[in-house]
């Protein structure tokens, strides 16, 4: 399988004009033309990288969230990238150019985090209480495990305040990489309308990585911090561990080579292909939906993701979601697969979050205190505690996160 990874030098680009309509479940019973006669980029291990899934792959019998019966494969990614090694992330110094460093996205621009970036974000975001460096011009960058875990989570450590995050693989569970175990559609099934996951990330990259849900980014500038990402738009935080939020081009299945299209990078959680982003005539011309989704004759349908700069690979998604599957099937019918941990699917679409939201203040919570939690993710206690699933006789706290 050849794999490209592609060295791209970011700088400050247009945010892409895409609008997730309907947020609608209703769906189908059969999936378009296009979406059938697909057979270049259907389902196959040999999609992804050597090393980027870390179990077999089961395949079974599954039930959709449209209620259509399809084909489902669980398996369980590597979470760590197999084609590239993660980082650099933030600058050393003031001088420290844009190369030797990773970027910044907000939703408004892909910034180089060179040590200009860092000296001037007074400036840039047009507020005195930025300086993220010291008077020798040292950045002030989170560079000890216990710096890491103070400043990568939602309600900063005051004393983290104007720090450049990032964090390395072996300050997270214990050095070991976190995988993920997905249920993915094989046959994947067009909806009538288009949804936001559910609450679940948006997909998985061939390389083995979870494509997530946006980084907060008001919570991140508004505690004067800068979550630093890799040229690859990816990071590490104590829960997930290294996790996608801007695609820059790395990872991609090396077999595209169609005018107006790009290469394939991962697969969403429906199951339909996700391709690096199109811009100008090409982009004009494609008549994406409004996930960012078209079918072609060769490809049949399939996703562009959102210009790095977005902080969110997708926009929403038009297929049908795995729910349901046979007993000897993916998950094993109830909770999470492998039964390894509870689903908090439905408690984060309850609560208007993202799983990847949830289990990051679960994560953070002494014992699963469902009172901590609730503070990271500003709702009540007794809202959060109703809508987690219910717990064993005799448990005390919240659900680990997985």
């Amino acid at each position: 399988m050849r794999f490209r990874l592609l060295a791209l030098a970011c700088t400050s680009v247009a945010i892409l004009a895409a609008g997730c309509g309907s947020s609608s479940t209703s769906s189908s019973t059969t999936t378009s033309d296009a979406a059938t006669t697909n057979v270049q980029h259907s389902f196959e291990t040999d999609h992804f990288a050597e090393g980027a899934i870390a179990s077999d792959v089961s395949t079974a019998e599954c039930t959709l969230s449209g209620g259509t019966v399809s084909t489902c494969a669980t398996f369980t990614i590597s979470g760590t990238p197999a084609t590239y090694a993660a980082g650099p992330f933030c600058p050393d110094t003031i001088t420290t150019s844009g190369d030797q460093a990773g970027i910044w996205f907000d939703g408004n621009g892909t910034y180089d985090l060179s040590g200009s970036f860092i000296e001037n974000l007074s400036t840039f975001y047009d507020d005195d209480e930025w300086h993220m460096y010291d008077d020798q011009g040292n950045v002030n960058v989170t560079d000890t495990q216990e710096a890491f875990l103070g400043a990568a989570r939602p309600d900063v450590d005051p004393q983290y305040q104007n720090y450049c995050v990032e964090g390395r693989a072996e300050w997270v569970n214990n050095g070991e990489p976190i995988t993920k175990t997905v249920v993915i559609p094989t046959k994947p099934v067009l909806s009538s309308g288009s949804t936001l996951a559910n609450g679940q990330d948006w997909g998985v990259t061939l390389d083995g990585i979870v494509i997530a849900k946006s980084a907060p980014v008001s919570a991140i500038l508004g505690a004067h911090t800068i979550a630093s990402f890799d040229d690859c738009g990816g990071h590490f935080n104590n829960v997930e561990g290294y996790h996608m939020h801007g695609v820059t081009g790395c990872g991609t299945l090396d077999d595209d080579h169609l005018p107006g299209e790009t290469a394939m990078f991962g697969f969403a959680m429906d199951g339909f292909p996700i391709h690096l982003p199109l811009s100008g005539d090409d982009l004009a011309a494609a008549n994406l939906d409004e996930c960012g989704g078209h079918s072609t004759p060769e490809l049949g349908y399939h996703y562009h993701a959102n210009d790095t700069s977005k902080n969110s690979v997708l926009t929403c998604l038009k297929g049908e979601l795995a729910t349901t599957t046979t007993q000897d099937g993916p998950g094993g019918g109830q909770g999470a697969p492998g039964g390894a941990a509870p689903d908090l699917t439905a408690t984060a679409a309850t609560l208007g979050i993202t799983v990847h939201e949830l289990e990051d203040a679960l994560g953070q919570s002494p014992n699963g205190d469902f009172a901590t939690a609730a503070n990271i993710l500003g709702i009540s206690a007794a809202d959060l505690e109703a809508a987690m699933p219910k717990r064993p006789d005799g448990a005390t706290g919240a659900p680990p996160a997985r």
